[in-house]
This record gives structure tokens, sequence and C-alpha cells, in this order.
């Protein structure tokens, strides 16, 4: 098996791992507003969540900037959080000439935040310099973009179905959604360990 698709996989199988649902959680918050006619914003929104993630694993990987885990496992709730009460009350509001920049802001910093927690997983994986480390970087941070793809590829297939054949409509769809992951990461919030003294 060649390296690049050891690193690939690495990225690509994060997302399916079993208990980084959380992504997935934060990808169904941000393209439920959406419908594949959007694909330019979800594109940019995509590209967004892929540079802040792999901007924050090279300041990582290079030891610039580290965050404890129980840090970001405190965070990253809270971003998906926001990005849900955003759709919630902006529900039924989402049109062709909406402003995307307070969900890029909040996707950009969630990029940011899961970079910093992927590091910890990355860098006890593969050993060597930091400059050894930023090819392995690059490629398992393109399988994570491809994985992000599928996620939402998926996402709008459903929205999709569940739109035109159980004839929901758009602004139910993103309230039922929205507050189910509200009502997942809330709990999460509440037990962190970042309470814990």
């Amino acid at each position: 098996m060649s390296d690049f698709w050891i690193y690939f996989s690495m990225g690509l199988k994060h997302m399916w791992n079993i208990h980084a649902y959380i992504d997935v959680l934060f990808l169904l918050v941000l393209t439920v507003p959406y419908e594949f006619k959007s694909w330019k914003r979800i594109l940019i929104l995509v590209s967004l969540f892929t540079a802040g993630h792999t901007l924050a694993l090279m300041l990582s990987v290079f030891n610039v900037i580290t965050i404890k885990v129980n840090i970001v496992s405190f965070i990253i709730p809270i971003i998906i959080l926001i990005a849900a009460l955003y759709n919630i009350l902006s529900s039924g509001k989402f049109g062709k000439k909406d402003s995307i920049t307070f969900i890029a802001i909040v996707t950009s910093l969630f990029g940011l935040i899961h970079g910093l927690g992927f590091a910890n997983y990355f860098n006890s994986h593969i050993s060597g310099k930091p400059t050894d480390k930023l090819l392995p970087l690059f490629e398992s941070s393109l399988g994570f973009g491809v994985s992000q793809i599928i996620v939402i590829l998926v996402a709008l297939l459903l929205a999709y179905v569940v739109q035109t054949l159980l004839k929901l409509s758009k602004r139910d769809w993103i309230l039922i959604v929205s507050a189910f992951v509200a009502g997942v990461v809330i709990p999460m919030i509440i037990r962190s360990e970042i309470w814990v003294k």
C-alpha cells in the first residue's frame, strides 16, 4: 500500500469513525439550509472548513500552537450549537442573495479548532521532524476533504428525498435537523470535562 493511500485513508476514515460523529453533526447543520443548486456556497464552506483544519494541523505540527483535548472537546459542540441556533433563528429566510458571512466565520473557526483536535491523533501516528510530516498532512487533509464531500452529498440527497417524497417544507426540515443536532450537542457541553476541577 502506498504512503499516499495510508495518509489519505487516515483523513478519509476519520470522518467515519463512530467517535467522530460530531463532524457529521456539524456538516448536517452546515448543509441543511441548502440544496444541490447551492453547490457553490457549499463548496466555499467546505473549503473554509478544510483550509482551517489544515492550517491548524500545520501550526500544531510545527509546535506554533497546541490546545488541550478537553478544551477542543468543549469548544467544538459550542460552535455546532451556534450554527444550529443560527439555522433555527433564520429558518425559512435562506435565499440566493443571503450573505454567508456569519456561517463562513463559524465554519472557519470550526475548521481551526477541529484541526487542533485532530493534531493530537495525527502527531501520535506520524513521527519525525515537522517537515517530514508536511506531505502526510496534506494527503490526510485531502482524504478528510473527500469524506466531507461524501457526507454532504448524502445529507443533500436525504434532504431532497424528505422534501420531495414526504412533502416536508424546507423550513421544517431545517428546524428538525438543527433542533436534533442542538439536542445532541447540549448534553455534550454540559457533560464536558472542562467543568471538572
